[in-house]
């Protein structure tokens, strides 16, 4: 199951079957349609259709074919954002009512899962974050103090981390963590979101959104669904071309799947302070039908399209998790995914911003989409609801904060910088440079053309302009796609959209 990179997909693909679903041939209307198969798009879902509301879901590609399936499915109200930096941004009430929604979505995954009868190996478990040098023990003290300010008692210092080869200095533990199969999750509540007069419709990309009293969503082939209220919950949105991709920035982040003695990791979660930071977590033998436990390590974070050698970063994380784990064994699975972090370090979930007041959006994971996924469903469904919701104000989409004006400033001097790439020249002057199974750059008078090679040796030409705001792709060799630098969308080799916030394909050349 590996591409010509080494890469491969999660191991939360296999053997996980999904009732049949198919792509959208006429025109409709519903009470709420939702943009997004993942698991922020079906939660929401499914909630409202549990509250009586007539629900129409459309995905792309398949029910958790984006980033949803390449999680590492850690369930944590251990924010990695640190909670010393949240009560500097939004408070103390804010940053335990951040606290308290993670922890309730946990909840909420749980009870869903008991309700619906899911068997997804979901598990609590503790978390520890541990330090890697004597630098960071006063961080971890410092995190310690934020944490009881906000009234969190049950986190305590250990005086030493259950896997002694992690590190030799206190960490703390967290209790009431979890994790689960994700993709065994995501299966059952599609079935429990049909059950409830759900409609889906996957293999359905829409294209155009016409929002208002009504709000109308075009797919690709022309049809269209009419509703009272629109939620878009694709990652990043893509029904709005600016505001919010000011606001967040894309970042590729790493995952190795290791072979480890069945028992010899304790079942935890765990993190560094590193960064960017490394996140740990087990899939136990048995879940797995093997003789051995996955330690599945993340990390290595990079800017979407601006590293020229993202397998580099396998060969990092690898080396950091041998080091770490000297017990590890063979390497069985390699992925990446991509995460879009906040400029304020919470995601944006509510009202779109600058639109009618019945369209939603759901964007800004910050590396815990599962949690912020599911308070998505939670928060959306009591908007829809007319409901009041003690955490609309701390998510709201249209906030503006004055303390993170300085990374504000930061990422989006970044995106203006990715400009310079009109004027500078190809990595190749010809096509025939472009070697088979990768692609490169090439110049051709005013503009620039992404030049890929397939296995036969064919060259395929296209636009290296990214169709959401024109800025210069780059070649991933490891995921074999056309990355856009500014705001995240990828393309596949030929130039077809990926994921979003772009959602025309690359011109022709």
């Amino acid at each position: 199951m590996k591409n010509e990179s080494g890469a491969s997909v999660p191991f939360w693909v296999k053997d996980v079957s999904f009732m049949d679903t198919h792509k959208l041939n006429d025109n409709i209307t519903c009470d709420v349609c939702v943009v997004g198969g993942g698991i922020a798009g079906l939660t929401t879902a499914y909630l409202l259709a549990k509250e009586g509301k007539r629900v129409v879901l459309l995905e792309a590609k398949a029910i958790g074919g984006g980033e949803t399936g390449r999680t590492t499915a850690h369930l944590s109200n251990a924010l990695d954002d640190r909670y010393s930096n949240l009560i500097n941004l939004f408070g103390k009430d804010g940053a335990r009512l951040a606290c308290i929604s993670h922890a309730r979505a946990i909840d909420m995954i749980e009870q869903i899962a008991k309700d619906e009868k899911i068997d997804c190996d979901f598990q609590r478990l503790n978390g520890y974050l541990f330090v890697n040098n004597r630098e960071q023990d006063t961080e971890l003290m410092k995190e310690l103090e934020a944490i009881q300010q906000i009234g969190w008692r049950d986190v305590v210092m250990r005086k030493e981390c259950p896997v002694a080869t992690l590190t030799a200095s206190p960490c703390l533990q967290f209790p009431d963590q979890g994790r689960f199969h994700v993709m065994k999750y995501m299966a059952g509540l599609l079935k429990a979101f049909v059950d409830k007069g759900g409609q889906v419709y996957t293999d359905t990309k829409a294209v155009d959104f016409k929002t208002g009293t009504v709000n109308t969503v075009v797919t690709e082939d022309g049809h269209t669904v009419a509703s009272n209220h629109l939620v878009v919950a694709t990652n990043t949105p893509v029904n709005d071309m600016v505001t919010m991709h000011t606001k967040q920035a894309p970042y590729r982040t790493y995952v190795v799947g290791l072979a480890v003695p069945k028992g010899v990791v304790p079942d935890a979660l765990y993190w560094d302070m590193d960064d960017s930071y490394h996140y740990i977590r087990l899939q136990k033998a048995e879940e797995r039908g093997a003789a051995t436990d996955l330690l599945i390590v993340g990390g290595e974070d990079h800017k979407t399209g601006q590293d020229h050698q993202p397998d580099k970063h396998y060969y990092a994380l690898e080396r950091w998790a041998r080091l770490k784990f000297p017990m590890a064994e063979e390497v069985e699975f390699r992925w990446s995914g991509q995460v879009f972090e906040p400029v304020d370090r919470l995601a944006f979930i509510g009202r779109n911003p600058g639109d009618s007041p019945n369209v939603y959006i759901a964007t800004g994971d910050s590396g815990h989409g599962m949690t912020h996924a599911t308070i998505a469903g939670m928060l959306l469904t009591d908007l829809i609801m007319n409901r009041k919701n003690e955490w609309e104000k701390i998510y709201d989409p249209a906030r503006i904060s004055l303390k993170s004006a300085g990374e504000f400033l930061k990422e989006n001097l970044n995106v203006a910088a990715q400009m310079k790439d009109y004027v500078t020249p190809g990595e190749v002057d010809d096509p025939s440079e472009v070697m088979p199974g990768t692609g490169r750059l090439m110049r051709k008078g005013t503009t620039k053309v992404a030049v890929y090679c397939d296995a036969d040796g064919v060259r395929h030409e296209c636009s290296a302009v990214c169709t959401h705001l024109g800025c210069i792709v780059s070649w991933n060799n490891v995921e074999k796609s056309w990355d856009c630098p500014c705001h995240g969308s990828r393309f596949d080799p030929y130039g077809r959209v990926i994921t979003g916030p772009a959602v025309k394909n690359l011109d022709k050349a």
